[in-house]
């Protein structure tokens, strides 16, 4: 019974997406929303293998600047979250900073990029690194200051050093905390980039959407959605699957 249960939970957001799908295209094929405002979800997958190749630059740029970024956030993320745990004067003079930088807008920030670092992949990668770095030290944060006192008290009375306490009670208390946070950024990785590319560029997922755009070739713009939603599709189960690897005992739980 527990195994058909969760064959109907995994189910269920399957059916209803088939569902949303079958309307959509019964919607457009009996013409009460013209293709040309509202591409059926055919027409979109006709589109996305017809023009694939053409993609394939832009893809490989905005792959470049998300996974750049992604991983610049992570490491900020990690040295910054250690020294906040370690150090509660940096917490105290940090933290808020953090905080406040989530209240600006990234699009009023992309153009004082752009006139700092120009039209190249750098001002991409800093947009990137801006949405990623966010969740990712906040979630590590909270994950390396939840940890047992009794179990911190133990290895204190042991004569665990820091670096003892942080490789062995600190840092693996926090891992569930670090991959809920990495799942959030990597999302926000695709994204960042695509957003930062609006504002110009040779190559890019953004770049393409915005000439398709203002050519009215709405069924391409959904092909570069629909590549963009997969893309952080795939970048988002990675992070699961390592997670899955590097914490075997929520295999346990499971």
């Amino acid at each position: 019974m527990k195994r058909l249960k969760n064959i109907g939970i995994k189910l269920t957001p399957t059916v209803f997406f088939m569902i949303i799908l079958m309307s959509w295209q019964y919607i457009v094929d009996r013409g009460i929303v013209a293709r040309y405002i509202l591409p059926s979800p055919l027409d979109i997958i006709i589109t996305t293998f017809r023009i694939l190749p053409e993609l394939k630059p832009h893809i490989i740029t905005t792959l470049e600047e998300a996974f750049t970024g992604f991983f610049i956030a992570i490491l900020l993320a990690i040295i910054l979250a250690v020294l906040m745990d370690s150090f509660s004067l940096i917490k105290r003079a940090f933290y808020p900073l953090f905080i406040v930088s989530q209240t600006i807008p990234i699009i009023v920030l992309l153009p004082l990029l752009i006139m700092w670092f120009g039209f190249d992949k750098l001002p991409k990668i800093i947009v990137v690194i801006l949405v990623c770095f966010f969740p990712i030290v906040v979630n590590l944060l909270e994950g390396l200051e939840s940890i047992d006192r009794d179990m911190l008290n133990l290895f204190k009375s042991m004569k665990a050093n820091y670096f003892q306490i942080f490789k062995f009670a600190k840092f693996p208390a926090a891992l569930t905390s670090f991959f809920s946070g990495l799942k959030i950024a990597a999302t926000y990785s695709v994204m960042g980039a695509v957003i930062g590319e609006w504002m110009g560029g040779k190559d890019g997922l953004g770049v393409y959407m915005t000439r398709v755009r203002q050519s009215f070739a709405l069924d391409k713009v959904f092909s570069a959605i629909v590549i963009i939603i997969l893309l952080s599709l795939i970048l988002f189960k990675t992070i699961e699957l390592i997670q899955y690897l590097t914490m075997p005992w929520i295999r346990e739980n499971k």
